[in-house]
């Protein structure tokens, strides 16, 4: 702690003894002036109004309440081994004083500034029920022109609030803006992409793209491909250059209307505009009792075939294995039970086999079982005459590798084997292949906080997992439906958490997979939004079935939010979706057991 005077007063400088004429006469107090006003506040965004713009956060978001001024503060929350850092790097001067400070609220939370050329400082609050501030003070080195300031928490401890911050002291050398890019155009445009490119920029360190005035993505090349566009709809494009001095100008704008989607595409693949999906235990029994193809009613459009699973973890080699007459004794045989498919196909319903579940880990982790994965899947489908694939991955089949953070290009083997596969089996059966997918919400929205080992480590390494294959595989995607069900709470778009029991923790999930999310915490990196005819929401046909049932009543709260912005409760969506595809449920036995409620419900909500 410093001392008010570090002086004796015989040393006092002559200029204070000077009278205020004297200093007029002088001109001493527009030197003093001008010296006061070459400081300024250096933070950018410190009051997060503008959500994590020049932070870089490993579990940070902004929230509206509690804030110390204005409308947003920051909210980070530590894991683990994570800390919940949230930093920027700042231009300054050599030689030179700063006073960093800020406003925090939480256990254990700290702010400091790192590279300053001589002591780095922090200060830190054990305990902070309403805000207080911290300030600190620090000198540059003689050659520092950078330094980083940053907060963060403790591990293991709650989540901590920030507002508020400054870095105070004279402004460094920060160049300029780059110029603004030219040469910007469309490629490849499908029914829910624009591919764009544009010439480099010197100085630029990266490029913002916008859609329709909107910023959605930032990248460091010149090109990109904007995705979860609507077919048949004209958007316009923009792009601006970037550097640590800022941002320039937008480019000249260029448009481009999305095709429009083939009747026989991925999209649609001959679904009703409103589809009722449901697994059917067709290798186990289990308390439902087993349930025999032909007895499952018309309501279900698409039929998950429980589960073909794998030899061993890493083979590949994935077996479908009817369920035995010792523990289901009505089952029919194997010609009965093929005639049934192709009965069922003849009204118009989708036969899939599901891959996975709860005991079918699987793991692609070499090119080999790549291949052996899609021989063998290849020959269920052709075996039972089946109308695609479900990939219902669970437990450890998926995990990203620490090198491996960015959705938009994956390295992990088993994430990139499986994307090839899938791709491989589409080529091979044609635009009629239904793909679908029911990942966890620890896969998929957990990702809009967490993303794999996080940037400083220990995060646990399945977290968003999903995101990379439901990205690449997203133009071939028929139908995802999470599974919203024996889940933890997860953070929706409003920076709130959402738990399961009612119709809020479907709403918010849903609307997330439909607008689109920051992934980690990034708002320059943003999962696109999926089309909401390829959306269903997944859950439990009856308690029995799995935590998370609510009844039909939420059920149809959630229905009306989500199609028709009714009935939202305290949630409050970013769109409206009449084309929401459906429901999806465990299981169709389940729900036989429970006198199909949940079928029963769909039936006289969509008629």
């Amino acid at each position: 702690m410093e001392r008010a005077s570090a002086r004796p007063l015989t040393r006092r400088p002559l200029v204070t003894l000077l009278t205020a004429a004297a200093l007029a006469a002088s001109g001493l107090t527009a030197l003093t002036s001008a010296a006061r006003a070459a400081d300024a506040d250096l933070a950018r965004n410190g009051g997060f109004e503008s959500a994590l713009d020049g932070w870089t956060c490993t579990a940070g978001t902004t929230v509206t309440s509690p804030v110390h001024g204005g409308t947003a503060a920051l909210k980070a929350t530590p894991a683990g081994a994570d800390n919940a850092r949230c930093a920027q790097t700042v231009s300054v001067k050599p030689d030179s004083q700063y006073t960093l400070s800020g406003y925090v609220q939480g256990t254990y939370v700290y702010l400091g500034a790192s590279g300053t050329g001589t002591t780095d400082v922090s200060t830190w609050a054990q305990s902070a029920p309403d805000w207080k501030q911290l300030t600190t003070t620090f000198r540059t080195g003689p050659s520092t022109t950078k330094v980083t300031i940053y907060t963060h928490g403790w591990y293991g401890t709650g989540a901590y609030h920030v507002d508020d911050i400054s870095l105070t002291g004279p402004g460094g050398e920060t160049g300029q803006p780059p110029a603004v890019p030219g040469g910007l155009k469309t490629g490849s445009v499908t029914s829910s992409s624009v591919a764009l490119s544009w010439s480099p920029v010197p100085g630029a360190t990266g490029y913002a793209v916008y859609r329709d005035g909107t910023r959605v993505s930032t990248v460091t090349g010149t090109s990109t491909t904007v995705s979860g566009l609507t077919p048949s709809t004209a958007y316009s494009f923009q792009v601006t250059a970037v550097n640590d001095a800022g941002e320039s100008a937008r480019s000249a704008t260029v448009t481009a209307t999305t095709a429009q989607r083939p009747d026989d595409g991925g999209g649609s693949s001959g679904l009703p505009a409103h589809a009722l999906v449901g697994y059917l235990h067709a290798s186990f029994a289990n308390g439902s009792g087993y349930t025999r193809m032909a007895d499952v009613p018309d309501s279900w459009d698409v039929i998950d075939l429980a589960f073909g699973e794998p030899t061993s973890v890493t083979s590949g080699d994935i077996r479908f294995e009817r369920c035995p007459v010792t523990e289901c004794p009505n089952v029919e045989s194997d010609a009965e039970f093929k005639a049934a498919i192709k009965a069922k196909q003849a009204a118009g319903k989708k036969v899939l086999i599901s891959i996975g579940g709860q005991n079918g880990q699987v793991q692609l982790t070499t090119a080999a079982a790549r291949d052996t994965f899609v021989s063998s899947v290849s020959a269920i489908i052709d075996e039972y005459g089946l109308d695609g694939l479900d990939i219902d991955f669970e437990g450890h089949s998926l995990s990203l590798n620490a090198d491996d953070t960015d959705f938009k290009n994956p390295k992990t083997p088993v994430v990139v084997n499986l994307i090839s596969a899938v791709k491989t089996l589409k080529a091979k059966y044609g635009e009629r292949f239904v793909l679908t997918m029911a990942p966890e919400t620890f896969f998929v929205q957990l990702g809009h906080q967490y993303y794999g080992t996080g940037k400083w480590g220990g995060q646990d390494p399945r977290a968003g997992a999903y995101l990379p294959v439901i990205h690449a595989l997203r133009d071939d995607l028929t139908l995802l439906h999470v599974q919203d069900y024996n889940s933890g709470p997860i953070m929706g778009l409003d920076n709130q958490y959402h738990s399961m029991g009612g119709a809020d923790f479907h709403i918010a999930m849903t609307d997330m997979l439909l607008t689109g999310f920051p992934v980690a915490g990034d708002a320059g990196n943003v999962f696109p939004p999926l089309r909401p005819d390829q959306v269903a929401i997944g859950m439990p046909a009856s308690t029995q079935a799995g935590n998370g049932h609510v009844s039909p009543a939420e059920v149809t709260k959630t229905l009306n939010c989500l199609t028709k912005k009714t009935d939202c409760g305290s949630y409050a969506t970013h769109g409206t979706w009449p084309a929401l595809r459906g429901l999806m449920t465990w299981s169709i036995n389940w729900d036989r057991y429970a006198n199909w409620e949940f079928q029963k419900n769909f039936d006289a909500y969509f008629g």
